[in-house]
């Protein structure tokens, strides 16, 4: 496993120090390195690395989202929150039911499985657009009107109405009770919940951190913090809330109630994002199987156009009445197309519980993340200089 580890922080750097060379994202060399050394390329990676990679990525995760907390601000999440929680739903509902319309027609696949696929590909991928958008932030792109909080925020929502819905026609699939009625009546009560763990959890910590009697270093702060929000997941997986959503308001609280911890903990995060962005897209990289793409041939890719018309036409509806003008419009509808983490971590669950179509979910899924995660990634650093202020 060391020289797994030591291979995949080579590869990482080097594939990320390659693209920006030639001034593409690096999280997309790392992501290609990644294809070549897993087990679909030159398979240079131990087995238990693989076998953990879904919980090694989960924990990268969790780092960017606390760094995407930690740099919520509150006057400008105000000013966006009704375009967010409409990016949050739109375009993925949209996205969802297009393809499974056209996976149903195209592939002859029966309603419910055209569902699952069609939610496997919604998802957006919170890996891949909030280290993004975070750059963006820091150079200043956009925020004059809060674009990258606007994506971030949205996005962060997004997967649970896709997750929500796809459990929802698998469920049927396995002829499990439930309506879809109801899992969509379910979604809001999942966000609130996730939030109110996220605030419950934000203010022990507060509390922990400014109690007279305990001097905590920084790093033992962080500690906390980064605990707590393992803490949020487990009960967000066991008790199916929006788990990803607590993780970033214990950073947006945090912020909100000392500013001068919530600084020293976005440095730390920083650095320790670092090494937790080669592993999280290293292993994304790892995990696509590009012979199962191949599979998934033409109608396929007329497939994952059609979900991506949708969602881009559910980005327009949601911005309509803002204040963004065409061309940030277009920016956000680019910056909401990269699909990786939700695929590889849900597309095989089909497969594995025995349903009928589950390899062409699986090949469909897959070729999502082949196309959508380097063009997305790259769309987002090509088109942020030109369709956004300064």
């Amino acid at each position: 496993m060391i020289q797994s580890i030591a291979i995949i922080l080579i590869v990482g750097i080097v594939g990320s120090m390659v693209l920006k060379r030639i001034s593409l994202p690096g999280l997309l060399g790392m992501m290609i390195m990644g294809v070549l050394i897993g087990p679909y390329g030159f398979d240079l990676l131990d087995v238990s690395i693989m076998d953990n990679a879904v919980d090694i990525r989960m924990m990268a995760l969790i780092v960017i989202l606390l760094r995407a907390g930690l740099g919520l601000n509150k006057e400008v999440l105000k000013s966006v929150g009704t375009v967010a929680i409409k990016m949050s739903a739109i375009p993925c509902l949209l996205e969802g039911f297009t393809v499974t319309v056209v996976a149903y027609y195209i592939l002859d696949l029966p309603m419910v499985e055209a569902g699952m696929l069609g939610f496997i590909i919604a998802a957006v991928s919170p890996a891949v657009i909030v280290p993004s958008m975070l750059h963006l932030k820091e150079k200043g792109w956009g925020m004059d009107k809060g674009i990258p909080v606007i994506v971030l925020a949205g996005a962060s929502v997004d997967d649970v109405f896709a997750i929500t819905l796809f459990t929802a026609f698998l469920g049927m699939g396995l002829k499990a009770r439930g309506s879809i009625a109801l899992q969509i009546g379910l979604i809001p009560l999942q966000i609130v919940a996730g939030i109110v763990l996220g605030l419950v959890v934000s203010y022990l910590l507060y509390k922990i951190f400014k109690m007279r009697k305990v001097t905590l270093s920084s790093e033992q702060r962080m500690t906390f913090v980064v605990v707590a929000a393992f803490a949020i997941l487990i009960i967000g997986e066991r008790y199916h809330i929006a788990g990803l959503l607590g993780i970033m308001t214990v950073g947006f609280v945090l912020l909100e109630k000392s500013p001068e911890i919530a600084s020293k903990l976005e440095g730390q995060l920083g650095k320790v994002w670092f090494f937790a962005q080669i592993f999280l897209f290293v292993l994304i990289g790892a995990q696509v199987d590009i012979y199962v793409a191949w599979q998934a041939g033409l109608a396929g890719i007329m497939i994952i156009a059609c979900g991506l018309i949708a969602r881009i036409t559910g980005v327009f509806i949601s911005l309509h009445g803002s204040a963004l003008n065409h061309k940030e419009k277009l920016f956000c509808a680019i910056a909401y197309t990269p699909k990786a983490t939700v695929q590889a971590a849900i597309g095989g669950i089909p497969l594995a519980m025995g349903i009928a179509s589950g390899a062409v979910i699986l090949a469909i899924a897959v070729l999502a993340v082949m196309v959508t995660a380097p063009l997305g990634a790259i769309g987002i650093h090509a088109f942020a200089p030109r369709l956004l202020k300064k």
